[in-house]
């Protein structure tokens, strides 16, 4: 019984070693050796292939772009000047280089070291000529999708613009960045160069633009504002407002970076004046609407293809909005309200096309007339009896006027005035003495000797008109 059961143990054993070395051979290659100290997690994870891609590189042997891999990037030795560009977090400091050898170019110091070095807020570019050969690094907070960019021939390239362009047109145009012949797609590249379109005139006597000076008529965005579609795609897109004279322009295609500026001159081109032309027909009468005609130069622009958004400002402040939608063959029309006397303006953005169906967006020059009050010949007749003024003598009848008076007569007026004013002021003069002198006669006289003397004759006059009885009226 014993051995019967030491024999199914042995053979249990035997079985669980059969399967342990059947998955051994199964996983062949696949098993991780293991090494002493160092766990078998730790092991594993050294085993994950490296994603070698981020060193893919742009462009041909000269390497016109080296991807970072751990800030660590290597410069071939065919590589006479390198110009780099390292996108890093947002104010922070300035990276370090590393040479193979070990030694450090720092950009406190980088004039010492014959390299030129700008930084930014988010990015250093630097310039370094002959560059020693081999592995460098580059040390500081550096994004982890930052990228060394040789930069070899910078380009812009942008659609030609129209050959029928007008004055006053808002054009939407397209381009993109390439170094070599690769694009650029690196996001924060947006942030390192400026592209920009100049208009430079040819002065020449027979056009508007005569002396005109230069003028910067777009900038590429590539931030998905405006009429840029998508933000940070590498497609760079310009908006453009010419509202520059008409006449014979060169455009010049610029891009701008800190260290150098690449310019592109395209041919002479024409731009044409606004095609689009106003009037205005004031009411008469017992009219109550002025009418505005819009009409366009026929041998550019098709009529029937054209709308009309605009924007009437009343000489009391009021706005009018009005559009006219309708295709038609005919001058379009807006009636405008005559109820106000003073500047009217008339503001419009016409959408078009050319003779040769391009589509357009013109910004149309403001427009403005003026109603005047009326004159007293267009008012009605009981308005202009209303309204008479008195009429102004004629000259035959200037005999009768009577002369003006001469300088004698203003002289005696004057004198008049002078001996008048003198009579009145004497006389205020006698009556004020008068009553001061009466004034000071009273105090002079005692006011006791007055009182006892009329005391004293009132007894006297008494006795006199006293009647004794007996007596006659005479005694």
């Amino acid at each position: 019984m014993k051995q019967r059961g030491l024999l199914l143990i042995i053979g249990v054993w035997l079985i669980h070693a059969g399967l342990v070395q059947a998955q051994e051979a199964e996983n062949g290659d696949n098993a991780i050796p293991a090494r002493e100290g160092i766990p078998a997690e730790a092991q594993a994870k050294e085993k994950v292939p490296v994603n070698t891609a981020v060193i893919d590189q742009l462009g041909d042997d000269y390497q016109n772009s080296i991807k970072l891999l751990q800030n660590r990037f290597r410069i071939d030795h065919k590589v006479d000047e390198i110009t780099m560009v390292l996108f890093r977090e947002y104010g922070s400091a300035p990276a370090v280089l590393v040479r193979p050898d070990g030694s450090k170019i720092y950009q406190s110091r980088a004039e010492e070291e014959g390299v030129i070095w700008y930084d930014d807020a988010t990015f250093d570019m630097v310039t370094i000529k002959n560059p020693v050969p081999g592995p460098w690094q580059a040390v500081g907070q550096i994004k982890p999708e930052s990228r060394i960019m040789v930069l070899s021939e910078l380009r812009l390239h942008a659609e030609p613009l129209p050959q029928t362009i007008f004055s006053g047109e808002i054009v939407k145009q397209t381009a993109h960045l390439t170094n070599g012949d690769e694009p650029i797609n690196q996001p924060g590249f947006r942030d390192v160069v400026e592209l920009d379109v100049e208009f430079i005139s040819t002065n020449n006597p027979n056009y508007d633009n005569f002396g005109a000076d230069n003028t910067i008529i777009a900038t590429f965005t590539d931030n998905g504002k405006g009429m840029d579609e998508r933000p940070r795609d590498g497609v760079f897109t310009g908006q453009f407002n010419l509202s520059v004279p008409a006449g014979e322009w060169t455009p010049v295609f610029r891009v701008t970076t800190p260290m150098y500026t690449r310019e592109q001159v395209d041919g002479n081109l024409m731009l044409f004046p606004n095609p689009v032309n106003l009037d205005v027909m004031l009411a008469q009468g017992e009219e109550n609407y002025h009418t505005l005609s819009i009409d366009v130069n026929r041998e550019h622009v098709d009529i029937q293809s054209i709308l009309v958004d605009g924007k009437i400002r009343y000489p009391n402040g009021d706005i009018q909005n009005f559009s006219l939608t309708e295709p038609s063959p005919s001058v379009r029309t807006q009636r405008i309200l005559a109820l106000d006397q003073g500047q009217f303006t008339v503001k419009l953005t016409v959408y078009g096309q050319t003779t040769n169906a391009r589509d357009f967006i013109l910004d149309v020059p403001a427009y403005t007339f003026e109603v005047l009050p009326p004159t007293p010949e267009s008012m009605p007749a009981d308005s202009q009896e209303d309204a008479q003024l008195p009429e102004p003598a004629l000259a035959s009848e200037a005999v009768d006027t009577p002369p003006a008076p001469e300088p004698a007569e203003e002289k005696m007026a004057t004198g008049t005035l002078i001996t008048l004013l003198i009579a009145v002021n004497t006389t205020i003069l006698l009556v004020v003495s008068g009553v001061v002198w009466f004034i000071i006669r009273r105090r002079k006289m005692p006011a006791g000797n007055q009182v006892s003397e009329h005391k004293e004759k009132m007894p006297r006059l008494k006795g006199l008109f006293k009647r004794k009885p007996g007596t006659s009226e005479q005694g």
